[in-house]
């Protein structure tokens, strides 16, 4: 076996063709000025504008080479130009539009619930908003349709469960005969907040059956920072793979809750298990899993392009650590019951520095060797903070 240091050349060459099919896809509003229900900490570089916004993208695109998508909220990044506007200014900077996300949240109607609302007029809107969103992905050339859902309730008696799955399932169905071929419907699911009592998709096993109830094209989304406390994500991983449910990922990581820090910050091992679920199911089936991995993070203290460039070459790090897991060893270990040996598998695997050999793969693809510094010697941030304070300063932002 290779010391944990020093993986062999041969097992390099056999994992860095895979890491090279990794695309990660950006989210938008992980570049704009964000907080919590108390408030917000601006950021001087932060977006402002849907180019903005795509201009950070590109950034990250440039020093990684593996971000060639961005997902876009539906209220939030649509410009005046419509969807031909959209795709343009994506394809302007060397970028595609990734997932199309649906907000059936924000508007004061939806105090009360989108298509699991009482209100037959308000479940019609959110639906009739789907749609339209389906129609934009169409027009963009996005191939996913990304669902998450703030409904449920906060007061036990607040509202019958059982309707309330009802209308869903009748919902998600009516959206998916209308996608077009080629177009995937991602499920998410949050066990709580913003609803504290119960939420309509509290789980993986909801997910999946709404998923399955919809049709063939919708798959469940893993948000890794939406599950209680102890959960072990890796086996919904890979049960979710195994059933051909797995859909897509945000990657974010928490403490708590949905923190939305950056991946690997606060716990790189439970990421690094849930490569290990894919890359056995990927053995299993012999090619890659159709997965769309994406972040879903906003930052009130790290800068927005550095916390995302940090999040993209984790994942990296970590994809790359998976894959060096000797599956054949670990197998072998399991015939015999050795549990000690098996877990080793997982530990050497883990406990290799695979950065020096990602540095000289970047470079052989003409990337800086290291993301993060090229980002921070570019003069990047200092220029978009230049260009944008202005504007937010005259938009009435509370800036010092």
């Amino acid at each position: 076996m290779a010391s944990p240091s020093h993986p062999s050349d041969r097992t390099l060459a056999a994992i860095l063709p895979r890491l090279g099919r990794l695309s990660i896809e950006l989210p938008s509003w992980g570049f704009a000025d964000t907080g919590t229900r108390f408030g917000k900490f601006l950021q001087d570089a932060a977006a402002l504008s849907l180019d903005d916004k795509l201009d950070d993208a590109a950034e990250v695109h440039r020093v990684t080479g593996c971000c060639p998508q961005v997902a876009v909220h539906v209220l939030w990044d649509v410009p005046e130009g419509g969807a031909s506007a959209l795709a343009n200014a994506a394809a302007q900077r060397g970028l595609r539009i990734g997932s199309i996300n649906p907000n059936v949240f924000q508007d004061q109607c939806y105090k009360h619930g989108s298509v699991s609302n009482e209100d037959p007029s308000i479940r019609r809107r959110a639906i009739n908003h789907l749609l339209e969103s389906v129609r934009l992905g169409q027009a963009v050339g996005s191939r996913t349709l990304a669902l998450w859902f703030a409904d449920g309730t906060n007061y036990p008696g607040q509202g019958s469960m059982i309707r309330r799955k009802r209308w869903f399932t009748e919902a998600l169905a009516e959206v998916h005969a209308a996608m077009p071929a080629g177009m995937t419907m991602l499920v998410e699911y949050k066990p709580f907040e913003p609803a504290f009592y119960h939420t309509d998709i509290a789980d993986w096993g909801m997910a999946c059956a709404l998923a399955r109830r919809a049709g063939p094209q919708a798959k469940v989304l893993v948000d890794t920072g939406h599950h209680l406390p102890g959960q072990n994500i890796e086996h919904i991983v890979a049960f979710l793979a195994d059933e051909g449910m797995l859909g897509g990922f945000h990657f974010n990581d928490r403490h708590y809750a949905d923190d939305d820090l950056t991946t690997g910050s606060i716990d790189p091992y439970r990421v690094f298990r849930i490569f290990v679920a894919i890359a056995e199911a990927e053995r299993a089936l012999g090619h890659d899993l159709p997965i769309d991995y994406m972040i879903d993070q906003s930052h009130n203290l790290k800068p927005k392009i550095e916390a995302m460039v940090q999040t993209v070459t984790t994942v990296q790090e970590l994809f790359a650590k998976a894959l060096l897991v000797d599956l054949d060893a670990l197998d072998e270990a399991r015939r015999r019951r050795d549990i000690v040996a098996a877990e080793e598998c997982l530990k050497h695997a883990f406990a290799t520095d695979v950065r020096a050999v990602l540095a000289a793969w970047r470079e052989s693809r003409s990337l800086p060797a290291d993301p993060l510094a090229a980002h921070r010697s570019s003069g990047y941030e200092s220029r978009a903070a230049a260009a944008r304070l202005p504007r937010k300063r005259a938009s009435g932002g509370s800036y010092a």
